[in-house]
């Protein structure tokens, strides 16, 4: 840690101040779904135990000796500058055990933080050489905030996961079942990554370095020619363009993926950053870790349910629309799926109704269509039997 830190909860660098956070608990950061599943899964009784007394399949010591003897292990005298950032983090956040880092020989940016004991953290070549110092402070806040919420247990059994998955795709369902499994650790592993972003944001305390950091990993290294603007623009965009088809293909593209689509990552980042919970968090109001024992796991699921409620509520895609719409008591559902889906059907023209005998009861629907004699009373006149036909569709019908 630099010689600059101070104890009135503001950290000293040369070109501004940073707020510290003492003891701070990751539920101050996680997004709701992510923090309802791990509140869920650390209350269940020796839930890690279990998951740790399966390091013997897990291949967790190959890769700590993969890192150690392929890549450079960051410290004062290698890649110092990154050492620097590393231990800047942990102090902001209160981590108090600083985890490894290892720089990696890789053109593609990346960074990950693994391991079921204890979390290392892997970072790029690609990486390091694309983004500034600003923007890369904000990456390795962002896996600190992994390791301080516990990530690493959960994406190392994902990372096992996915290789066991191709090793028994021959075995008759299988692979079936380990893809369920699969599947829903990525679906948490998403939303993971949003709370990472949260905590990458509280390290850098610049939320323009995040958005610059998370344009260039989707654009490369041509800043001059890249606007963080139209970038969050295309989020929005990505967001409300299309109909109901588009909302089946990104629902499609996203499963296979670990990570968020970037443009969304950047957007969801910009809404926490302008909301009251962020502020009062700057302000040094925050859940702090002796705490966490007593958090509630019914109160993270509600937490989790009214963020989702929200979210659709909030949403321009159109099939978050439509269930939005379906919620609050739509009228004709089969013609909201139809312009839904681009109008590609039509509903059969309705028969025109046939002129009614003056002084005569027409019988119920069925009635008529059956051929009851004019004149026969079924308890229903035509005149209540057309207003019902008007009638336009109520509020839950």
């Amino acid at each position: 840690m630099s010689d600059g830190h101070q104890h009135n909860g503001h950290e000293s660098v040369p070109s501004r101040q940073r707020r510290r956070f003492p003891g701070i608990s990751s539920r101050a950061y996680e997004h709701p779904a992510d923090r309802s599943a791990l509140v869920a899964l650390r209350k269940l009784s020796g839930f890690d135990t279990v998951f740790k007394a399966l390091s013997g399949l897990l291949p967790e010591r190959s890769l700590r000796l993969l890192f150690l003897s392929d890549s450079v292990r960051v410290s004062d005298r290698q890649f110092a500058h990154l050492n620097d950032m590393l231990r800047d983090a942990c102090y902001i956040l209160d981590l108090e055990k600083v985890p490894p880092m290892y720089v990696n020989q890789d053109p593609n940016p990346n960074a990950m933080c693994i391991g079921l004991d204890e979390p290392i953290i892997v970072v790029t070549t690609g990486l390091v050489e694309l983004l500034d110092e600003e923007e890369m402070r904000a990456v390795v806040g962002h896996e600190v905030g992994h390791a301080l919420s516990g990530h690493s247990v959960y994406r190392t059994i994902l990372l096992f996961l996915t290789s066991l998955a191709v090793r028994v795709a021959w075995i008759p369902l299988g692979n079936f079942a380990i893809m369920a499994i699969v599947t829903a650790l990525r679906e948490w592993f998403r939303k993971s990554e949003l709370s990472a972003d949260r905590a990458g944001l509280l390290v850098g305390q610049d939320l323009q370095a995040s958005m610059r950091g998370l344009m260039k990993i989707a654009g490369g290294n041509h800043l001059h020619e890249m606007n963080v603007d139209a970038f969050l623009e295309q989020a929005e965009e990505y967001e409300a363009g299309g109909d109901l088809r588009d909302s089946v293909l990104k629902i499609l593209n996203v499963l296979p993926r670990s990570h968020p689509f970037t443009t969304v990552r950047a957007a969801e980042l910009k809404k926490w950053a302008a909301s009251r919970d962020y502020q009062r968090l700057m302000d040094g109001h925050y859940p702090r870790r002796d705490e966490d024992k007593d958090a509630s796991v019914r109160e993270s699921w509600r937490d989790s349910a009214s963020s989702y409620a929200d979210e659709v509520r909030t949403s321009k895609d159109p099939l978050m629309k439509l269930v939005s719409d379906i919620a609050g008591g739509a009228g004709d559902l089969g013609d909201r799926v139809r312009r839904g889906f681009g109008g590609f059907t039509s509903s059969a023209p309705k028969p025109p109704r046939g002129p009614q005998q003056p002084g005569t009861s027409s019988g119920s629907s069925s009635d008529t269509a059956s051929g009851t004699a004019p004149g026969t009373s079924s308890g229903t006149s035509s005149g209540a039997q057309d207003a019902r036909d008007e009638e336009p569709p109520r509020d839950g019908a």
